[in-house]
């Protein structure tokens, strides 16, 4: 049985363009009463469709202007679990992903500048008790940032 249907997949496309939109507006634009968005809302709460909520922060705002994207490889990779709370330690570190190809993990952060980027590096993240490498890559320019569509034409 699939968890969500043609109704909850219009609500989730108006509130995925924007959060802060009003229930009722919502409701409106889907046709039903603002009781069936706040219940079709939780609803999907409650079956992990939605999964989070909150607000997007510019970190060049907050003073990170260099985000880096990290592969780290380790000795082994069942390490991953003993290495993913030493990252969860350091702030600047935004994602992590156990993955397949030339690194064990790929993580993402963000860096003050090249010398913090350094810091975080060298003592941090290549102290870590079974890294062996890391080779980072500087993004140059963030384009495209968005979530899974939820219907498809």
């Amino acid at each position: 049985m699939e968890k969500i249907d043609n109704l909850d997949r219009k609500i989730l496309e108006i509130i995925m363009r924007n959060a802060r939109i009003a229930s009722k507006d919502v409701a409106k634009d889907c046709g039903v009463s603002r009781a069936a968005i706040h219940q079709r809302i939780q609803r999907m709460i409650d079956l992990n469709v939605i999964t989070g909520s909150g607000y997007t922060v510019d970190p060049k705002v907050l003073g990170f202007r260099t985000c880096t994207y990290i592969g780290v490889n380790l000795e082994r990779g069942a390490l991953y679990r003993d290495v993913v709370p030493e990252l969860e330690k350091i702030p600047e570190v935004v994602e992590c992903h156990f993955t397949t190809g030339p690194y064990t993990m790929l993580i993402k952060l963000y860096a003050r500048d090249n010398e913090h980027l350094m810091e975080l590096l060298n003592d941090k993240i290549q102290n870590i008790k079974g890294v062996t490498g890391t080779e980072t890559l500087i993004s140059l320019d963030h384009s495209i940032h968005r979530e899974m569509p939820v219907c498809y034409t």
